[in-house]
């Protein structure tokens, strides 16, 4: 055991039973370290050192290491990046059509397919606590948040778009995700109103 807390102690991050497994720690001396109190079962299937169980964004660490593959997206992007006021209920998570759907009973999670170009359109890779996560940008979110907007909301959406204009913007990047989304006509009057209300 304490060879296998010498290797967490490296990692300093959660880890996954069937990464630890990969690294030569057995599933028994995980929770015989759990037993001791050295780690704590932070979610099925995931420990963290005792000392690190204050994580600084718990739901997307957990995310990222059960779904490497899956991109934070629509509300819980929008909340990610600060637009809007509305925190999701859900982690709202992108798959590629066809790939695996990931499912857990924590974080709650709302699953959506996107086409290959789309998915693989606008993708930023944050780190929290050790563990990579992927999140679309500011402006591939508002262009999905409009092509899903009668699932997100118009008011919601709406709230994003002002907020977006009337701070840092690349429009360039939101005129591209938007062709890709294909939601030019849709979301064009908004975006004008919007710019015309930040003042340019």
């Amino acid at each position: 055991m304490s060879d296998a807390l010498t290797v967490l102690r490296e990692l300093n991050r959660p880890v996954r039973t069937a990464e630890a497994a990969r690294l030569g720690i057995k599933p028994a001396a995980l929770y015989a370290l759990a037993a001791r109190g050295e780690v704590e079962r932070y979610a099925r299937g995931v420990f963290v050192l005792a000392d690190r169980t204050i994580l600084a964004r718990p739901d997307l660490t957990i995310v990222g290491l059960r779904s490497p593959r899956a991109v934070v997206c629509l509300t819980t992007a929008l909340w990610f990046h600060d637009l809007g006021t509305q925190p999701p209920r859900t982690i709202s998570v992108a798959v590629r059509r066809g790939d695996h759907r990931p499912n857990a009973a924590w974080p709650p999670l709302r699953v959506h397919s996107f086409s290959p170009r789309s998915y693989a359109s606008g993708i930023e890779t944050h780190v929290f606590d050790g563990v990579e996560v992927k999140v679309y940008s500011r402006e591939k979110t508002l262009a999905d948040c409009f092509k899903f907007r009668h699932q997100v909301g118009m008011d919601v959406v709406l709230e994003a778009l002002h907020d977006y204009a009337a701070g840092p913007r690349d429009m360039d990047e939101l005129a591209r995700q938007v062709r890709i989304c294909r939601v030019d006509n849709v979301m064009r009057p908004y975006l004008e109103t919007a710019l015309w209300t930040a003042g340019g």
